[in-house]
């Protein structure tokens, strides 16, 4: 693994957006425009490099589904924060019948520096993004920079047949539709909608789309519609569980929740058994059952315990983003927060030419299927990030 700079292509922001990356740009605090699509730089993997990682978020994916069967087996729900017994019925139910419920993809955010096992830092595995910059402006800079040359990336490919062996789980005689929330500003969810609604209509499936603020509720059939008055039978969104839940239609949701076999009304995906997955208390009931592994790092839900000595990373159940992430260097003080953490052994992500990098390995229909890098200024992987392509040389 190897950062290398090099000179931006001429016209890259128009490149890029013309293939679907319409925020290229980020606004700072200080109000000026700097590059979210950086190509200043890139890094090399070695294959053999990019070989291990895959085996390594197969492994993980195989061992969170194994946690989360855990977490419903023995009715831990309540440490994920999942304490309304109405949500917590659909997520478990939703967990019994997930072979007949359309899932699709998350990300692995990992710390890796090339010399060492991949450290899993967490699963974003309801509603991840930096889906479209790693699935196409990637591949597209690579084939313009390095013809000839590889990448970890069969994002697209995946994607489409995904959609086309699932297609058989979606309920008959009406569109899949897409949502997003209308309260983006950057476009970045719009843009991840759009682009997985595209694989779908590649895969065949008939699709529509609108924003999550204009699904309507129809008092007389008691039935999701959309902005034409159709019945919503089906949806994609890019919107977390725990909103659509809490949200004042919340009730509704759960009323015409359906789990496969048309037992309700509206199936939804990602379906509801990825809160398991996308709650940090995951990391936590992942040590437990696996202790001492290589890819994984200490971590606890009732404080930091011992991990004061190393230093500890405390994370929301539910932070997105960077969000509400605390970093105490070794010797800290150990006092567990108020609100419900994830208390995680600090793990600093590795630095190149000062920037601190995460990967980011995407799964689809369970199998890794590609890779995308962000770079900080500071040890926490913020809004503030850059997406910088790889390569395998």
């Amino acid at each position: 693994m190897e950062r290398r700079t090099t000179t931006p292509r001429p016209g890259w922001q128009r490149t890029v957006e013309e293939q679907g990356l319409i925020y290229p740009l980020t606004r700072h605090p200080d109000g000026s425009l700097r590059p979210y699509w950086d190509e200043s730089a890139y890094y090399v993997f070695s294959l053999a490099e990019i070989e291990a990682l895959e085996e390594t978020v197969a492994e993980l994916h195989a061992m969170c589904l194994a946690a989360a069967g855990h977490i419903v087996a023995e009715g831990r729900l309540a440490d994920l924060g999942i304490t309304d017994p109405r949500v917590a019925a659909a997520v478990t139910e939703s967990w019994h019948r997930r072979a007949g419920l359309p899932s699709f993809y998350g990300r692995f955010d990992l710390r890796y520096d090339g010399t060492g096992p991949a450290k899993l830092l967490e699963y974003n595995a309801d509603t991840p993004t930096s889906l479209v910059e790693a699935a196409s402006p990637q591949w597209f800079w690579m084939e313009d920079r390095f013809p000839g040359a590889d990448q970890w990336n069969s994002l697209h490919e995946r994607l489409v047949e995904s959609w086309r062996r699932q297609a058989a789980l979606l309920p008959p005689g009406s569109p899949l539709h897409f949502a997003h929330s209308a309260a983006d500003e950057l476009g970045e969810d719009l843009m991840t909608v759009a682009y997985l609604k595209e694989t779908a209509q590649q895969a065949g499936l008939e699709t529509d789309w609108l924003a999550m603020e204009e699904i309507g509720w129809d008092t007389l059939s008691g039935r999701f519609v959309d902005n034409r008055l159709r019945f919503i039978r089906s949806i994609f969104k890019l919107y977390p569980w725990e909103w659509l839940t809490t949200d004042a239609f919340g009730g509704h949701v759960l009323d015409t929740l359906d789990h496969g076999g048309g037992s309700g009304s509206t199936l939804w995906i990602e379906p509801a058994w990825k809160m398991l997955l996308s709650n940090k208390a995951l990391l936590a009931v992942l040590w437990e059952l696996y202790p001492g592994h290589p890819n994984l790092l200490a971590a606890h839900l009732d404080g930091p315990r011992d991990l004061a000595a190393t230093g500890y990373v405390a994370k929301p159940l539910l932070g997105r983003e960077g969000e509400g992430i605390t970093l105490h260097p070794p010797g800290s003080a150990s006092a567990p927060r108020p609100d419900p953490c994830c208390y995680q052994r600090l793990a600093p992500l590795p630095v190149f030419d000062g920037n601190h990098v995460v990967l980011g390995a995407w799964v689809v229909d369970g199998e890794p299927a590609g890779l995308g890098i962000r770079e900080s200024a500071g040890p926490v992987t913020d809004e503030y990030a850059r997406f910088l392509p790889h390569v395998i040389l």
